[in-house]
């Protein structure tokens, strides 16, 4: 693992690519959408076999691709092939429903695909990401193209073969590299049916303004700048694991993390030197060694903005409690590496630049609070709405406390959870839409309804 050097080049793929991956998509959508849906449903599970059984190919690829740690890296693959069975499991089970009217007749509804999807990822979780979008959408009939972002564009090709590999139709899963011009013309093209992103407010407020001027419906997956409330009658250790959790995967480049931990003053103190404490124990280095738990930031101008957001907090009165300094391993390969030690900042208050605005990198902010009043009011004040989490022993308070979050994921007791079988996705400028689950499928499909008359047709003319 050399972090800092070129893995490989790509050329970007300008509009004559991506007419041609769109339409190749559009021939593969006549096979794959007639098919049935046990069909489809065995094509998905082989793709998930092929997955687990190259788990650890795949991750240790992830790894050099993104930076992330590689025992991160085997969850991350362990979630893309449990995504593709859980789909599988749902592609055959798809169905309209009948519906009784007067006088024998009746009406029914048809769930259908919707063409060829556009699938624009993040480079946070780039396989992931990738499995998130296309399973929902190959069970549902659909063929996608997927643009990986330019930072992290290898793994997604690998996840093309596999499909390949597994009996799609040829072109039903095509890959297309490059930047913002790319997903441009994707966004433009009028063969593509709906587009779901996941990345930055501003460049999803762009694809939304693109996408209807052709009336395409779209998924935004956003950022976030997510609460994690820890009331005083919490289980302490659990409360600190769940920070840890809410703040530090992924080198802190996680959408949904809780970095506003606002927590109940009778216990700052306490909470606070126990998350110190761990925090330093935290190792940085080598994502390729079993033992790292903090890899590489993506890349040096988002380091440099993660470390602009720490020393802006120092300027706005935040106390550095532990890290934030840059970290250079001993290893001569890795001196040219992205590494940073994850942060902690106290002192923080509500108007400070680190607890309103999304940083993206391993920096926790702790924030005081006393009512559990105060503490709700506080934490909506934002305009993101991606997730919240709560952590107390009263199963009354945390049910009533998430009820009032206004976020679309929410966790109890635990933070960063994410089974394929539960639904995510935002409120506010968190984005719309959701990916996993059940619900994933009303945005990959659309309902045609169908009304049969029995009778004669009774004319009002």
């Amino acid at each position: 693992m050399c972090p800092g050097r070129v893995i490989c080049k790509l050329l970007c793929s300008g509009e004559k690519e991506v007419d041609l991956a769109v339409q190749s998509a559009k021939a593969a959508f006549k096979i794959w959408s007639q098919m049935s849906g046990m069909e489809r449903s065995r094509v998905l599970l082989e793709a998930a076999r092929i997955i687990r059984e190259q788990r650890e190919e795949i991750a240790t690829l992830e790894t050099i691709n993104n930076g992330k740690s590689i025992f991160e890296a085997r969850v991350d693959i362990d979630i893309s092939w449990q995504c593709l069975e859980y789909y599988a499991g749902l592609a055959g089970s798809l169905a309209g429903e009948h519906i009784q009217l007067p006088g024998g007749s009746f009406g029914y509804t048809r769930r259908e695909p919707l063409g060829v999807c556009v699938g624009i990822g993040a480079w946070n979780y780039p396989f992931q990401i990738a499995c998130w979008k296309s399973a929902p959408a190959l069970a549902c009939g659909n063929a996608m193209v997927f643009k990986p972002s330019p930072f992290t564009p290898v793994s997604v090709v690998r996840l093309a073969e596999i499909f390949t590999e597994a009996g799609v139709p040829k072109g039903l899963f095509n890959v297309v590299q490059g930047g913002v011009a790319t997903g441009q013309f994707l966004c433009h093209h009028p063969d593509v049916a709906k587009i779901s992103f996941t990345g930055s407010v501003p460049t999803g407020i762009k694809i939304m303004e693109m996408a209807a001027k052709g009336i395409k419906p779209v998924t935004l997956e956003l950022g976030g700048k997510s609460p994690l409330i820890i009331f005083s009658d919490c289980a302490l250790e659990n409360a600190v694991n769940g920070a840890l959790m809410a703040n530090f995967l992924t080198q802190g480049e996680v959408c949904c993390n809780g970095t506003r931990v606002f927590v109940e003053r009778k216990i700052l103190d306490a909470f606070t030197k126990e998350v110190v404490k761990r925090t330093q124990k935290i190792k940085v280095g080598d994502p390729l060694l079993e033992d790292t738990r903090m890899g590489a930031l993506i890349n040096r101008p988002h380091l440099d903005r993660v470390q602009g957001f720490i020393k802006q907090a120092k300027e706005q009165g935040a106390q550095v409690l532990c890290g934030g300094d840059l970290y250079v391993p001993d290893d001569p390969k890795l001196k040219n590496g992205y590494y940073m030690r994850p942060c902690v900042l106290g002192n923080c208050k509500d108007d400070m630049t680190c607890v309103k605005e999304e940083i993206f990198g391993p920096v926790m902010s702790i924030l005081p609070f006393d009512t559990e009043e105060e503490v709700l009011e506080r934490a909506n004040n934002t305009k993101f709405g991606l997730a919240g989490g709560v952590f107390t022993r009263d199963i009354q308070k945390a049910h009533r406390v998430v009820a009032a979050l206004k976020a679309g994921m929410c966790f109890i007791n635990n933070y960063n959870i994410s089974p394929v079988e539960l639904p995510f996705g935002g409120y506010k400028a968190s984005g719309f839409g959701r990916e996993n689950g059940r619900a994933a499928i009303e945005y990959y499909s659309q309902l045609k309804t169908v009304c049969v008359e029995m009778g004669d047709v009774e004319s009002v003319f």
